[in-house]
């Protein structure tokens, strides 16, 4: 399967920094953990996608959350 990827404006829910994160929407829904770019803390993403692998939703949270 082809690679699509989508780039996303975030904010770190640590130190509040923002920054841009790919997403590969040809996953499907899927939660994973990417460390902040500028505290290092552990940031919980969940993606959402539709049928047609486009972004429904790219929610943050922190790790004790």
């Amino acid at each position: 399967m082809i690679a699509m990827l989508e780039e996303v404006a975030v904010a770190c829910p640590y130190c509040g920094a923002r920054f841009t994160a790919l997403v590969d929407c040809s996953v499907g829904d899927q939660a994973y953990v990417e460390d902040c770019r500028i505290c290092c803390a552990p940031i919980n993403f969940l993606v959402q996608v539709d049928e047609r692998f486009e972004l429904v939703r790219c929610e943050l949270r922190r790790d004790d959350e």
